[in-house]
């Protein structure tokens, strides 16, 4: 009950301050009209292979309240995979347990995030994050995941993603005492770098200021392609690409064009540096407040928004890819990474230390 009231409390203030800023509450309601308007972002097949259509679920009248976070909007990837992980939740636990997704970063940036669910308090219990972000916060062998050029495609990750060798990373953060632990894995494609000015092939990004996060793995690849790593929050990123203070940054397909970014740099090469691997984690204070049942309701979700997720991703990425497209995006197809790899292979050697067997499983279940 106690998480309840914070919810309330935390969802009322942001309200209110958004209303002040002239800007919308995200769109976290309940209905089946927010599910269908998520849904229809994506092919009909896919969704129905995946979801079945269900009433929604009163919540009881001491339901435990559990506030997500994701830093994407809801028609991205990642945010329908967070409304399937809610709405799975809410049906098998009969409305005992609320998901309360806060989407398109109203939470802050995932370093933000981390910084509060590891804080306590409870102000956030759950969040979809990159998988490389873990690095500093007790996931050191989630650092292999984002290393360029380590998944050769999709299939290769989720060899990985459904194989023994996940269950491992994701309790890394909880058993290194961080306070963590994951639930399941997810993907939002391959990330490419995108420009405010056009470019045609790897030599182009040198001298240009490419955002970062604060990432030694990004920061090492984006150096060894010549170019300058900047850092900069992902809710600023649009306004720095407008302003000059970066010249590009790099996103998977999906959430560039969510966020609007080809409005402010239209140019897109398709290198596929990394994929982007997702975790969805919970703070061991609030999973420790459940039953062994409510912790059973969480996994059994958990592996079905990851199923969710394996099915949209490639039909959704390839939708957007094409709209992209036919919007006049300068879209640069790159059919040899040689050079690419070439150019990161010191990235990786030096990332890999102490890791070099575990890394090999992974880049072996291609």
């Amino acid at each position: 009950m106690k998480k309840k009231v914070l919810s309330v409390l935390l969802s009322t203030a942001m309200v209110v301050a958004m209303t002040a800023c002239g800007l919308e509450s995200p769109a976290t309601t309940e209905t089946a009209t927010t599910t269908e308007t998520v849904k229809t972002e994506t092919s009909t097949t896919a969704t129905e292979e995946t979801k079945t259509e269900t009433a929604a679920v009163t919540p009881a009248a001491d339901a435990i309240t559990l506030v997500y976070a994701e830093v994407n909007p809801l028609d991205t990837i990642v945010g329908q995979t967070a409304t399937a992980f809610k709405e799975k939740v809410e049906e098998l636990s009969n409305g005992s347990i609320i998901i309360d997704v806060q989407a398109s970063g109203v939470l802050g940036s995932e370093n933000d995030v981390l910084d509060t669910m590891l804080g306590g308090g409870g102000t956030i219990d759950m969040s979809r994050i990159s998988a490389f972000a873990l690095t500093s916060y007790g996931g050191e062998k989630s650092k292999l995941l984002s290393l360029p050029y380590t998944f050769v495609s999709r299939e290769h990750f989720w060899n990985f993603a459904t194989s023994d060798l996940a269950d491992e990373f994701l309790l890394e953060p909880h058993e290194n005492g961080s306070g963590v632990r994951g639930i399941f894995y997810g993907e939002e494609g391959f990330r490419h770098f995108f420009t405010v000015n056009e470019i045609s092939d790897m030599e182009d990004l040198a001298g240009m200021k490419l955002r970062v996060s604060n990432d030694p793995v990004m920061n090492g690849l984006v150096e060894s392609l010549g170019a300058s790593p900047t850092v900069v929050s992902f809710g600023e990123l649009y306004s720095a690409l407008q302003t000059g203070v970066v010249d590009g940054a790099e996103q998977p397909i999906a959430n560039y064009k969510s966020n609007a970014f080809p409005e402010v740099a239209p140019n897109l090469i398709l290198d596929g540096h990394t994929l982007g691997a997702i975790q969805v984690i919970i703070t061991d204070e609030a999973w420790d407040s459940l039953t062994e049942e409510q912790q059973n309701i969480l996994t059994e979700a958990g592996a079905y928004a990851s199923e969710f997720n394996r099915k949209i991703s490639e039909e959704a990425e390839n939708k957007v890819l094409e709209q992209l497209k036919a919007d006049g995006v300068n879209v640069v197809e790159v059919t040899d990474v040689s050079k690419w790899q070439d150019a990161v292979a010191d990235v990786i050697s030096e990332n890999i230390v102490g890791m070099e067997d575990l890394y090999q499983k992974i880049v072996d279940m291609q």
